[in-house]
């Protein structure tokens, strides 16, 4: 970006980016659109990120791909394409095949508008979404099945679910792909709502801050619980953070806000279930200086600005369960490569180390929040308020978000530290993670975690 944007002027960015590289569930595989030198024309490539050097697999088809074509890699080593065609989007599975490109064709779907939402977290099932004048339609594009039938597709896609209003973003909260959060817009608002796949598309509220601002889940991690967010309730955009299932307040410490610089997380790494705090976090930062690196931890009380590596794919990477933070680079002498910041490097934690315990003062600097609502508020009968750690929260079958307090003051920075535990979601057999409390139902003006 060569703009220079402020945090106060700059509007929330609710539009669609193709990201530069995509990357599978489970990082074994990328995909991109690149484009020859000579022509121009674009066609999709492969990227296998698993083994001890990434290589690059081009995989063109009969013809140029469009610019907006888009691409999903599963773990199987396939590539998902999404093409458009008219007043309809074409879907087809594409494979190496010797010097040429298989392709399997999967159907089409009825849309102007249909954008693929990141893998399902088993790394096969993939989902999208065509949003239409008063709802969006939540697509099954692919079920992960092998057809016993040589070249053709055992499923077709199937609408899972009709949502209303116009519905954006797509993040993850569980490892076993049930439960999905949506950025819905409705009468000129966006909150974030969970959908339950396994429910028949039933959705519940999952973020609300206030009933005026907008507020979009950005990452979350399944193991952690630790959810990324952003939201105008100050009357400002900021970048928060909460615990899935916990009681407390979300977050928005002062140190994600850079003058003249705009962030955008892209990768969190996966955590221990009583650390969220613990997990890091990358981001992309956009300046008019250019472009480079971020990564911040919530125990952290700041955000570490790094150099990326020469021709890095910006805004993409993954962490490494180790706290390895690897991240895919293009250049003239190196046309598929990946850098790797060490743990050392960017303050990151393995996961199977003992999670960082903070003491009791650490919070304590930040101001009294401010009250955006009626102090009248009461918490749900059964969820009291616990200043002193992170409460555990069952789920119910109706579903339920996390509390919210307002964002503090820009003078004074945010606290940031407490655990949270979590408990599965029905039979223990088939465990997932338990959803917040309902956001519009928690007091905003709850004293600072001591």
């Amino acid at each position: 970006m060569t703009a220079c944007v402020t945090e106060d002027a700059a509007a929330p960015d609710t539009r669609q980016h193709g990201a530069a590289l995509t990357i599978a569930a489970d990082g074994s595989y990328a995909a991109r659109l690149a484009r020859h030198a000579s022509t121009g024309s674009w066609y999709p490539e492969r990227w296998t990120l698993a083994g001890p050097e990434p290589y690059a697999v081009p995989l063109p088809g009969h013809q140029p791909e469009e610019a907006d074509t888009g691409l999903l890699p599963l773990t199987d080593g396939r590539v998902l394409i999404r093409r458009r065609a008219a007043d309809r989007c074409t879907l087809g599975l594409l494979y190496p095949t010797g010097p040429g490109t298989g392709e399997l064709p999967l159907g089409a779907v009825e849309a102007a508008e249909l954008t693929l939402l990141p893998a399902a977290p088993c790394g096969s099932r993939a989902y999208a979404l065509a949003p239409g004048e008063h709802s969006t339609v939540l697509w099954l594009v692919h079920d992960g099945r092998q057809s016993t039938v040589p070249h053709r597709a055992r499923s077709v896609p199937a609408c899972v679910a009709e949502i209303e209003g116009r519905c954006t973003g797509g993040v993850w909260l569980d490892r076993t792909g049930r439960l999905l959060a949506l950025d819905q817009e409705l009468a000129g608002r966006t909150k974030t709502v969970a959908v339950d796949l396994e429910r028949g598309g039933e959705v519940s509220p999952l973020l609300q801050i206030t009933e005026e601002s907008n507020d979009r889940l950005l990452l979350a991690d399944p193991d952690s619980g630790l959810l990324v967010l952003r939201s105008d309730a100050a009357g400002h955009d900021r970048l928060g953070w909460g615990v899935l299932g916990s009681a407390l307040p979300v977050r928005f410490p002062e140190c994600l806000r850079l003058p003249d610089a705009a962030l955008r997380p892209f990768a969190v790494q996966s955590g221990q279930a009583l650390a969220p705090e613990s997990s890091a976090v990358a981001f992309r930062v956009d300046a008019a200086a250019g472009t480079w690196l971020g990564v911040w931890r919530p125990a952290e009380r700041r955000l570490r600005q790094l150099p990326p590596p020469r021709g890095w794919l910006a805004g993409t990477g993954l962490w490494t369960r180790d706290g390895e933070l690897r991240l895919p680079f293009e250049t003239p002498a190196v046309p598929c490569g990946v850098a790797r910041l060490p743990a050392q490097a960017t303050g990151a934690q393995a996961r199977d180390a003992a999670p960082l315990v903070l003491s009791a003062d650490a919070g304590r600097r930040a101001e009294p929040p401010v009250a955006l609502r009626s102090p009248g508020d009461l918490s749900p009968a059964g969820f009291p308020v616990r200043a002193a750690r992170w409460v555990r929260i069952p789920s119910t079958p109706s579903g339920m978000p996390v509390r919210t307090q307002p964002p503090p003051a820009p003078s004074t920075p945010s606290s940031q530290t407490e655990p949270v535990t979590q408990e599965p979601f029905g039979a223990a057999a088939h465990p997932s993670p338990c959803r917040p409390v309902p956001l519009q139902q928690a007091p905003l003006a709850v004293r600072e975690a001591r």
